[in-house]
């Protein structure tokens, strides 16, 4: 079929299947797309205010939000649902947040978890999902640390890669927020400055590798980088994203205040602004008037917009699936799955003389399960990453259902004394501590909003939605969370959750505490007191059955840390949440703690099992100009089967930065019992390459790199093996 004689967007499609040019077809397109039609593309469907009230009386994302949809022409638009734990819209399976899958280190369960969110999301309207959450958290008070994946580059490229390659067998994949946004309180406000290694050293390069992957869309983030708005940064959207690493997708902004300048923002290279018609169907005619922007910017960007879901539409050949598929058991089931494989066992010491985890299910016959979130449906915030699922399973209805003959005992209140009492007289205590939504998560002050800052953002308030300070006006903030949410005052528990778990610790030694938090938790305080430690993460719908599987023995824990718990705050970088300024650099995390040269509490990748499983031997070869694998044989002396997390570091030799740590590679090998595995892990090079500003370009390092094959980072049971890189 000649471009000449496409008339509809599925003829485009068909084209596309049939090996057309599918840039060819969008040019053909947009050729017969109005003007009018022509900046519809642009920005979402909805009426500004008509949308805004929707979303504050139906709730938010409850359908497909559309963007750039042409009925006459077939054209679909872009049918937005957001993420990452699950499908926001409808009730749909609620996974364990992004930070507790990140605690798998397994990229095949989390493509299976991609698969399964995106037929979630075409079941139910959308084609179109921006859940692919990939900032890094320089700092664990974060508020929005749950939806991301680790403190590591590596491991939030990796994990996002998977989590696109599963979502577009069905839908669109969105990755976000682009970039450098680490700040919830600040997010609307602050400018981050990096210099040029920082950023493609530090905080670029998992995006550039799920570019690799072949996501659909990009989502700016809201703050500013190095005195430029994301949703209008030529350097980010263009120069970089389209430029350096070959972007041929969308870029998308986020939502309401994602730019600033309606023609600055096309010229930058933003395609579209969501959710609704705001700042462009305002200001745009007006640029196109005074010739700021032309008809040639608005239809460059036209054309990836059909281009990208031609592509799309030309690979996606099932009919949509109907409404059955969300939430049904096998899509729980995996969420029990990852629930469980997420859990990181941060402590197990013997109790007489046995350690104390997995429990004894055929001599238990009481247990106290302690603390308020022990029967709290808790599945993460309440803000745009929220699925709201049909029922979340409590660690106490997991473990009643787990234990249908064994007297539980349960202990709600803040209240050490009366904990201590019943732990006092059962067999083992499951202490149950953490954070909920009000401590972390999404925060939008409306207040703040509705400030001269944010109004001139919005279009002319029509007088049927009110004014603002009336008691009866839409707010603007869509889902203010006032109160809520936000980065967290603290990294500690709460005085009184410390004072129950010592209080119960001393009563009963048989007490293990699991932590719900998305990140880093203080825990010097206590640790010590308690023969068992574990991170339950916000586990999804399924967590408190995931939680018996693991406590019981059922599942082998095979979790690791996907960050690094400092025992003081003193060794986290600064972080002053209401900044407006700030500047990054390379010094985060357990990297961070290396260069002070203080020990972890726990580090990076940490994490026990039932069991010993240690490193035998590794032989490493560089298999590509940026890629190296090794062969890693793993025995396991434990009495039950398990997974274990084989981790590749490397250790630069020689230069200014010798002696640094960068983590490489990763792979997840199957360990029967008391077993022998060898496992070829995939290795890249980037995270010790160089910016080399001439070049504009990383540059793997020459010299000597030790390759560690470890179960932690510093794992001094690790073995090594040496390259040489020309």
């Amino acid at each position: 079929m000649a471009d000449e004689d496409v008339t509809t967007f599925p003829e485009a499609v068909q084209a596309v299947r049939g090996g057309a040019d599918a840039v060819e077809q969008a040019r053909a397109i947009v050729g017969l797309l109005s003007a009018e039609e022509k900046l519809w593309l642009l920005d979402g469907d909805e009426l500004f205010w008509t949308g805004m009230a929707e979303m504050m009386t139906v709730g938010y994302n409850t359908r497909p939000y559309s963007h750039g949809s042409v009925p006459r022409l077939g054209i679909p638009g872009l049918q937005f649902s957001d993420g990452p734990r699950g499908v926001v819209m409808g009730h749909s399976t609620a996974f364990p947040v992004s930070m507790a899958r990140g605690a798998s280190w397994d990229v095949a369960l989390e493509e299976r978890i991609g698969a399964a969110i995106g037929v979630e999301v075409r079941a139910q309207g959308g084609n179109f999902f921006a859940g692919v959450c990939i900032n890094l958290p320089r700092h664990p008070a974060w508020g929005r640390a749950q939806e991301t994946y680790s403190e590591d580059p590596l491991i939030l490229g990796e994990m996002g890669a998977a989590l696109t390659r599963g979502v577009r067998r069905h839908v669109m994949a969105c990755v976000k927020h682009y970039a450098l946004n680490s700040m919830e309180n600040a997010r609307f406000t602050v400018d981050v400055t990096a210099d040029d290694a920082t950023l493609h050293e530090v905080y670029l390069p998992h995006f550039r590798r799920v570019v690799e992957e072949g996501v659909d869309a990009v989502m700016t983030a809201y703050n500013s980088v190095n005195g430029e708005w994301c949703g209008q940064n030529r350097v980010l959207i263009t120069d970089i994203l389209r430029e350096q690493w070959g972007f041929e997708g969308i870029a998308v902004s986020d939502f309401l205040l994602g730019l600033r300048d309606a023609g600055g923002s096309l010229l930058a290279g933003l395609d579209v602004e969501e959710p609704f018609r705001q700042q462009r169907a305002e200001h745009l005619p007006a640029d196109l008037e005074s010739g700021r922007v032309t008809w040639a910017d608005v239809e460059a960007a036209d054309v990836r917009i059909l281009a990208t879901q031609l592509r799309h539409a030309a690979s996606v050949t099932e009919p949509a699936p109907g409404i059955e598929v969300v939430a049904r058991p096998e899509h729980r089931a995996l969420a029990r799955e990852a629930a469980a494989r997420s859990v990181v066992l941060l402590r197990n010491e013997d109790v007489d003389g046995a350690p104390l985890l997995p429990l004894d299910r055929a001599s238990l016959r009481s247990l106290a399960v302690v603390g308020r979130l022990a029967n709290m449906a808790n599945a993460g915030d309440h803000g745009s990453s929220d699925v709201r699922a049909s029922e979340v399973v409590t660690p106490l209805e997991g473990l009643r259902a787990a234990l249908p003959g064994v007297e539980i005992r349960f202990v709600g209140e803040d209240d050490p004394e009366a904990a201590a009492a019943v732990a006092a007289q059962c067999d083992a205590v499951i202490v149950v501590a953490g954070f909920t939504a009000a401590d972390e998560g999404e925060f939008a002050d409306s207040s703040a909003m509705l400030g001269e800052v944010f109004v001139p953002l919005f279009p002319p308030r029509p007088e049927e939605f009110g004014v603002p300070g009336d008691g009866q006006a839409v707010s603007v903030a869509g889902m203010a969370s006032d109160g809520m949410g936000g980065d967290r005052e603290s990294l500690a528990l709460r005085p009184v959750d410390e004072r129950i778990i010592l209080a119960v610790a001393t009563a009963n030694p048989h007490t293990v505490v699991a932590v719900v938090a998305a990140g880093t938790v203080m825990m010097e305080a206590w640790r010590t007191a308690v023969a068992g430690v574990l991170m339950l993460w916000y586990a999804g719908m399924e967590g408190g059955h995931a939680l018996a599987d693991v406590l019981l023995g059922a599942v082998n824990p095979s979790g690791r840390l996907p960050f690094s718990i400092p025992t003081s705050e003193d060794h986290l970088p600064f972080f002053d949440r209401n900044a407006t300024a700030i500047t990054y650099d390379r010094w985060h995390g357990q990297r961070l703690l290396d260069r002070l040269g203080v020990p972890a509490a726990y580090p990076f990748g940490f994490g026990l099992s039932y069991g010993d499983v240690v490193v035998e031997d590794v032989t490493v070869e560089r298999t590509g100009e940026e890629e190296i694998t090794a062969r890693v044989t793993v025995t396991s002396s434990g009495d039950r089967d398990a997974q274990h997390v084989v981790q590749l570091y490397a250790v630069l030799q020689d230069g200014d930065r010798a002696g640094e740590r960068a983590l490489v590679g990763f792979a997840v090998a199957d360990m029967p019992a008391g077993g022998r595995v060898t496992v070829d892990v995939p290795g890249s090079l980037r995270p010790v390459s160089r910016w080399d500003g001439a070049e504009r370009r990383l540059v793997v390092p020459s010299g000597t790199l030790m390759v560690e094959a470890a179960s932690c980072w510093g794992d001094p049971a690790c073995r090594t093996a040496t390259l040489t890189l020309s």
